[in-house]
């Protein structure tokens, strides 16, 4: 039996009792679309139900389409919230007192000074003190005007505190997210400023500095000394689904590696902050940015899902998607190999991959340490010296392995591969979804877990070299682990690991990691 290591945690105080935010009025740009239908109004819904919103807390939705008025914004409301959520509290109450919507069709001078007459009539309507989140969940190119348009109408000042919230991507390349920088700085405050990566709502993801930081055992062991590799894999098992109009334009690089696997990496390079407060934390992930050194063009492989298997069911190559050009070169796919110019990282290279269509559905960070320097077991038939894997699941079956060895019972004298684990299913059943998280720290004003314009920049500036790229992607075929070629850049995956990953203390390496 695998033996059971106890982690030190913390996590946060328990989100079904949190403290009540201060009342505000939460303003949905594209409140009718599917960001806002599938996880913004229904974790706003989860955080009502856990008492955040008793002082107040009210929604107007904005939209181009979708709905015609209050009735028919609240309905879609309604719909939006999961059959088995409904009955933790009383739905059509918070609904008729707590959502209204007001249609915005050209997004013209004239829209944004309705929008502020409706805004201040629902303030008094509801007694609210000025507080004001204006969220844009809208695709990226609506970023400028919609940012122009608040700043214009004067809806970047508040009697209270205002705060924007902006989806991803923040812009396609340096250039225009300087851009976009630059116009949100016209109207808005950094502090005002919240970049969100649903990434960095996750529980696993932000117990790292946890992990990291409350366990000196595992922070004395983290730097070029100990550590040999970090490979960071985030794998999809979908394809484009229905994204190709977006997808087309964006490709992995930039829908995946400059946000999602960035920010993970800077999480496991960065230094100890002074603090466990916002400022210090993103000061030390981007130094850790700053230092990459530049990416080589031989250093990154792309690749592109061909026609193949996944789970057995027959699925279609990326240009036979809909809406996606049958002669596409968009990536679907991309492995790095990346390596860090300073004292705790230096000559240890950090391997990226991420794809669609990959074998199976995969987040980790594997941290693997350097192997013992001398192998006094090498009399010892059949052994040979193995490397203590620290391997970190953001998702599925989110915890933590740490693959060692041990002496197996009984003669001839052998070697077996354990595991210690911690597994968050096992001892906490449940874990929020990112999005509650990140909306709890918006409504209380944490930026901690939200993006600074300086780690925009300095993520796009790091693979700016790739960007402008003319070679065809590798085709690989779905239900893989990307393309051949990868391998050149990567450790490859063994094929064991696209199995449906073993229970996390499946006793050997081999069966944890499958």
């Amino acid at each position: 039996m695998t033996p059971t290591a106890t982690v030190t945690t913390t996590l946060k105080a328990n989100p079904e009792h949190p403290e009540p935010v201060e009342p505000c009025l939460f303003v949905i740009f594209g409140a009718t679309g599917d960001l806002a239908r599938r996880k913004i109004i229904p974790a706003l819904w989860q955080l009502h139900t856990y008492g955040i919103d008793a002082r107040g807390c009210v929604i107007l939705g904005v939209s181009r389409d979708g709905a015609t008025d209050d009735a028919a914004f609240r309905a879609i409301v309604r719909e939006a919230i999961p059959p088995d959520d409904r009955s933790a509290g009383d739905l059509d109450a918070w609904t008729s007192t707590a959502a209204y919507y007001q249609p915005m069709a050209t997004g013209d001078p004239g829209e944004f000074a309705a929008l502020r007459t409706r805004i201040e009539e629902i303030e008094r309507e509801h007694g609210l003190p000025g507080n004001r989140i204006f969220y844009l969940s809208l695709p990226p190119q609506a970023f400028p005007s919609t940012i122009a348009g608040l700043g214009a109408a004067g809806l970047n000042r508040s009697p209270g505190w205002t705060r924007i919230v902006i989806e991803k991507p923040f812009g396609r390349d340096l250039a225009s997210a300087q851009e976009l920088n630059r116009l949100v700085h016209q109207f808005f405050d950094e502090s005002q400023v919240y970049r969100i990566d649903h990434y960095l709502g996750k529980e696993t993801v932000q117990n790292l500095l946890v992990f990291r930081f409350a366990n000196a055992m595992f922070e004395s062991l983290w730097n070029r000394d100990h550590i040999e590799s970090v490979e960071i894999t985030v794998a999809e098992e979908l394809g484009v689904e229905q994204r190709a109009g977006y997808y087309e334009q964006a490709g992995a690089l930039r829908d995946m590696v400059q946000s999602h696997l960035t920010q993970l990496l800077a999480l496991v390079a960065m230094e100890v902050p002074t603090a466990f407060q916002a400022d210090a934390i993103r000061e030390e992930k981007v130094k850790a940015l700053r230092s990459i050194a530049s990416v080589r063009l031989e250093d990154a492989v792309f690749g592109q899902y061909a026609a193949g298997r996944v789970h057995g069911e027959a699925v279609p190559g990326y240009r036979e998607e809909p809406g996606v050009s049958p002669a596409s070169m968009t990536e679907t796919f991309v492995a790095l190999r990346l390596c860090l110019d300073n004292w705790r990282w230096q000559g240890v290279p950090f391997y990226l991959r991420t794809g669609k269509r990959m074998a199976r559905r995969l987040t980790e960070i594997r941290v693997r340490f350097r192997k013992a320097p001398v192998w006094m077991f090498r009399s010892v038939p059949d052994t040979t010296p193995q490397a203590n894997t620290l391997v970190i699941t953001l998702q599925p079956n989110e915890g933590f392995l740490l693959f060692f060895d041990v002496k197996a019972p009984g003669e001839p004298f052998r070697l077996q591969r354990l595991t210690l684990h911690f597994n968050y299913d096992e001892e906490f059943k449940t874990l929020p979804e990112a999005y509650q998280t990140l909306l709890l720290d918006l409504l209380r004003g944490d930026q901690t877990l939200f993006v600074h314009a300086d780690e925009v920049e300095t993520s796009w500036r790091v693979y700016a070299p790739l960007l402008d790229r003319h070679a065809p992607p590798h085709p690989y075929p779905a239900g893989s682990w990307g393309p051949a070629e990868s391998g050149s850049v990567v450790p490859e995956r063994e094929p064991r690991e696209a199995a449906p990953r073993a229970h996390a203390g499946a006793g050997t390496e081999t069966g944890a990691a499958a």
